[in-house]
């Protein structure tokens, strides 16, 4: 089976697994994992942060960071497909009691003038608005990346609102690697960045949430409130910090191959891609000849396994587990499917 579902699937490589069971480790709760602590210590000077802690998974960053950032009955700004509100479970609601604005973008992207344009005065009949959430990449939006000099324009108008401002990180790596920005490049127009190593990077399990040493102190209680708090987590640090220090770079040859997949299926009849939105590890195709989870079963059938995300559009993305030759083979299904 080649499987384009997500790059959620990989697997640890039998050097991280080495690493693993080498693992020195404590008890993180206590503040003594040692493997725990040098990997937030790695991620904190990565994006340029004072400090970090490593939690379970990306939704319990997002989740930590906005509930360090508000209280309940605030508000927060999102794109109406972003993580955090579309897969995420609600937890924002449940978890820290805070409505969400949308604030209109394409491909997940908005301006300056979109967070001005949804701005409420302040007055005692409406909720304080607090944070403003921006996701690079974009999951929904393709794998889309926010440029720096938007970022940093949406980032002036919160700070002129006295708003925080959250990146959801998750693929940030790959935003890095397709730009060739440094990651604390984009980080630093954050008062809170969510990076996750287990999807591109290869590692079993964890996110990183990364922000000042006061903030971090905050966020540790509300990570144990969730019921984040690792013991002995040292081992599966140990698969996080490997992936960090040896697999960024490679998150290229993922990008590569998206967009020979895109080319390969492009002129194909009954399905649509706009190749120019292929930036990073993700392909959204519209399918037009049936609905897209009959032509992703028909696609299972046949050996290649993608999510259907839409009544006509499904989603294809790449990653370690996917090989050149695999890449390939893809598209001779595709093809003999459409033809």
């Amino acid at each position: 089976m080649i499987d384009l579902r997500s790059d959620t699937i990989t697997k640890p490589t039998p050097p991280m697994r080495q690493a693993m069971a080498a693992a020195e480790v404590g008890d993180d709760v206590l503040g003594d994992d040692p493997t725990i602590i040098a990997l937030e210590k790695r991620t904190a000077e990565i994006l340029g942060h004072e400090a970090a802690v490593y939690m379970p998974s990306g939704t319990m960053t997002n989740q930590v960071a906005i509930r360090t950032h508000t209280e309940p009955g605030d508000e927060i700004l999102v794109d109406a497909n972003a993580h955090i509100y579309f897969y995420e479970a609600g937890a924002s609601a449940a978890l820290s009691g805070v409505m969400l604005r949308f604030v209109p973008g394409v491909r997940g992207i908005f301006t300056a003038e979109n967070v001005r344009a949804v701005l409420r005065p302040k007055d005692i009949h409406f909720p304080h608005t607090k944070l403003v959430c921006i996701e690079t990449t974009h999951n929904r939006g393709g794998g889309s990346i926010w440029p720096l000099d938007t970022i940093a324009e949406v980032a002036a108008a919160a700070r002129e609102a006295k708003l925080k401002l959250h990146l959801d990180g998750a693929r940030l790596w790959n935003a890095s690697v397709a730009t060739g920005i440094p990651e604390k490049q984009y980080a630093q127009y954050f008062d809170s960045v969510s990076v996750c190593f287990s999807k591109g990077l290869g590692a079993p399990v964890g996110s990183a949430l990364a922000g000042s040493a006061e903030f971090i102190e905050r966020a540790r209680r509300f990570r144990k409130q969730f019921g984040g708090g690792i013991r002995q987590g040292g081992i599966i640090a140990a698969g996080a910090l490997y992936a960090l220090e040896h697999h960024r770079d490679r998150l290229a040859q993922d990008h590569d191959n998206a967009r020979r997949l895109a080319r390969g299926v492009a002129n194909l009849p009954n399905i649509k891609v706009d190749l120019d939105t292929v930036e990073t590890n993700m392909v959204n195709l519209q399918i037009r000849s049936m609905t897209a989870q009959q032509f992703a079963d028909k696609l299972h059938e046949a050996g290649v396994y993608v999510l259907a995300t839409g009544p006509n559009l499904i989603r294809a993305v790449t990653s370690l587990e996917v090989t050149d030759r695999q890449i390939d083979q893809a598209i001779d299904i595709f093809t003999d499917l459409l033809k």
